[in-house]
């Protein structure tokens, strides 16, 4: 810092900047010599050292856009084969959704064909017992009325025969009815 404090002392003391032209005095032809020789003598060994990090630099452009290639080919690939397991799935979803529509329907027809059975049996039980009780009621109703007949019989007539008569009479009317 104490350098560059100095310099800008130097500078205010001469109270201009100026650029000297005198060619020996700045050693500008040192200068361009130098460069020169080094540029003539450093161009095979910089040449050579640009052309091997050119190549260096063109062949891992070169590693780089095969292995993208490579990449692409196997992202296709896979994109291939997604496709493939899509299908898979989608033909496995619909064979399900078949196989449950079969099995549904199988058990509704066979609820069905239970329920028709039960049905079935549950009307031959209630005509059983529709005709079970119409003949009851039918000897029931036979019962009473030869009841009443023969209470009839009885007042009607007095005599024994003549009610025996009647009677054997209207049972015989009524076996015919009956049968």
């Amino acid at each position: 810092m104490e350098n560059f404090n100095q310099i800008f002392t130097l500078l205010a003391e001469q109270e201009s900047i100026g650029l000297n032209t005198d060619i020996l005095e700045t050693g500008l032809i040192n200068i361009l010599a130098l460069l020169a020789i080094l540029i003539y003598t450093g161009r095979d060994f910089l040449g050579s050292l640009l052309e091997e990090r050119k190549t260096t630099i063109v062949k891992g452009v070169q590693d780089a856009e095969d292995r993208l290639n490579e990449a692409q080919k196997r992202l296709t690939e896979a994109q291939k084969q997604l496709n493939q397991a899509n299908l898979v799935i989608s033909e496995i979803k619909n064979e399900t959704i078949t196989t449950k529509k079969v099995l549904l329907e199988s058990d509704a027809f066979q609820a069905k064909k239970d329920l028709t059975v039960r049905f079935e049996r549950a009307l031959a039980t209630f005509r059983s017992k529709e005709r079970q009780i119409f003949v009851e009621i039918k000897q029931q109703i036979v019962f009473i009325v030869l009841q009443r007949t023969v209470s009839r019989a009885q007042e009607t007539f007095k005599s024994k025969e003549r009610a025996i008569t009647l009677i054997n009479e209207t049972i015989n009317k009524l076996e015919g009815d009956l049968l």
